[in-house]
């Protein structure tokens, strides 16, 4: 009796397993089928997976590009006479100038061969003077090469030395033109008798997305015909160069001095950017590189081979915040567009816009963002007009404004830096914001191109304080605290002392002189 039902439990035991097995595998075949149909789940309705290619296949790729790219890849050598150097010591700098004209400039020479840079010294010196290595890429059989502005500014001389030319070869290039808003030129050089120029095709930027591959080809310390392999780290990327016209891919390419020039590649054997700049550390490669798209290196390269060579960009006398601050938009009320600043008797303040106003749209364009009024405007051709939609004091408005050329539009407004505003030795006591202010003079006003009586001076800003996270610094006019006007020292005293913490808190302040070097900005930020 006990042999039967012992028997009997494991016949029910194995019935069981087996149940369990069939019920496995039955619920495998249906989720296999379900997902074959289409039914998904959560997932993506349009997931699939990509097709991967082996290291082997990889590898055969990169080659065929670096093979097809390399005739098309040029060492630039530039030479200077030392009169031609550009005189930034600090001992040669006018007051209130900082770092020489261009505040960039100086991370250029240091890392990319700009006159100038010790850590790239050509190994064949010149005895006239100074000399400098980058790259190019040759985009017409004709001879002409598109480079870094920052390679050819100030030259005397630029060589161009070819993938197949036998050393001590070089070929003598003219500038065609230059554009140092995008950091871009275009030299030529005449097509050798003996062989054609190989040219290379400029890709469309806006396809590539982060994650595509792609290589740099140049020629870092000289070493030509370097080719170095990465991804797309980024796109959109902008620098802290004060340049309207410089968005950048990034990319982990190794890009090191010299590279400057070359081109960024994708897998279809296109330019897709021109290596530019990095961000280092070591004054080498760091994995964080920058390239100007192709895109905007086409806009640019046709303006500058086109009769004029020249780039003409549209403006309407306007200054604005380049990155968007929540403290701003909610002091404004703004939930879309660009708070402006107009520059006085340019055509947005001929056109009855004024300082405050936030514009939302252009032509019928949205403008979300700086960049987008930037190439909106930009690219509209001076001398036409365009309707700009803004809103002031919450009411919707519209102006017909006309487009000036930007460069002659700025050149007019030019000044001397000297008309900064002097700061006193006296040191007020800081308020709670860590900054202190006085009365601004009648000769300052003038020199500022502030109305009389209008707006105080920044005298100190207390390090680590909220003032100085803000980048308010002495010498400016602040005009307005959240939109109320501030004509006194008291005036000023009594708004601030109201100020809470975790209040936006927006400046509308006045810097520099009334030349180009000086402007109206937003400064902003949340009281810690």
């Amino acid at each position: 009796m006990n042999v039967r039902f012992a028997a009997l439990i494991a016949r029910v035991k194995t019935q069981r397993v087996l149940f369990t097995v069939l019920t496995l595998a039955l619920g495998i075949m249906i989720g296999t089928v379900l997902t074959r149909s289409g039914v998904k789940g959560n997932s993506t309705p349009d997931a699939a997976l990509l097709p991967l290619q082996s290291p082997q296949q990889l590898s055969n790729t990169f080659g065929q590009i670096a093979k097809q790219m390399q005739p098309a890849v040029v060492n630039i050598r530039t030479d200077s006479l030392p009169k031609q150097r550009r005189n930034t010591a600090p001992g040669n700098r006018k007051k209130g100038q900082g770092q020489g004209d261009d505040p960039y400039q100086d991370f250029f020479d240091r890392f990319f061969g700009g006159q100038g840079g010790d850590d790239n010294q050509s190994p064949f010196p010149s005895p006239r003077g100074e000399s400098s290595l980058g790259s190019g890429v040759i985009l017409n059989a004709n001879g002409y090469i598109v480079t870094n502005y920052h390679v050819v500014d100030g030259a005397d001389r630029v060589r161009v030395k070819l993938n197949d030319d036998p050393p001590g070869v070089l070929h003598d290039a003219r500038i065609i033109g230059a554009d140092k808003e995008t950091d871009l030129a275009v030299i030529k050089i005449e097509p050798p008798k003996d062989r054609t120029l190989v040219a290379a095709r400029l890709g469309d930027s806006e396809k590539m997305g982060v994650g595509d591959w792609v290589l740099a080809i140049g020629s870092p310390f000289d070493l030509e015909e370097t080719v170095t392999a990465g991804i797309v780290s980024a796109k959109g990327r902008t620098l802290p160069n004060n340049r309207q016209f410089q968005s950048f891919i990034q990319t982990d390419a190794a890009i090191n001095p010299g590279n400057s020039g070359g081109p960024l590649v994708n897998m279809a054997g296109e330019v897709i950017g021109i290596n530019t700049a990095i961000f280092t550390q070591s004054y080498g490669y760091q994995g964080v590189g920058f390239a100007m798209p192709s895109n905007t290196v086409r806009e640019v390269y046709d303006q500058l081979t086109g009769p004029d060579h020249r780039v003409s960009r549209g403006s309407i006398g306007v200054e604005f915040n380049g990155a968007p601050n929540p403290a701003l938009a909610r002091v404004y009320g703004v939930k879309s567009g660009v708070t402006i600043a107009v520059r006085p008797g340019l055509p947005a303040e001929k056109a009855g816009m004024q300082t405050e106003d936030v514009i939302t749209a252009v032509n019928g364009k949205p403008v979300r963002s700086g960049d987008d009024l930037v190439n909106i405007i930009s690219g509209v051709k001076p001398g036409t007009k365009v309707q700009v939609t803004y809103i002031r004091d919450g009411k919707e408005k519209e102006a017909a404004v006309a487009v000036m050329d930007r460069n002659k539009l700025f050149t007019e407004a030019s000044g001397d830096d000297d008309d900064a505003v002097p700061v006193d030795s006296g040191r007020p006591k800081p308020s709670k914001l860590g900054m202190s202010v006085r009365a601004i003079t009648p000769e300052q006003a003038e020199r500022m191109g502030v109305p009389e009586g209008k707006g105080v001076v920044v005298q100190d800003v207390k390090p680590g304080s909220f003032a100085e996270d803000i980048q308010v610094q002495p010498g400016l006019v602040i005009l307005k605290v959240n939109r109320q006007p501030v004509n006194s020292e008291d005036e000023f005293k009594k708004i601030t002392s109201q100020l809470k913490s975790g209040q936006d808190v927006v400046f509308l302040a006045r810097t520099g002189g009334r030349g180009a070097n000086g402007g109206t900005v937003f400064l902003s930020g949340t009281l810690p």
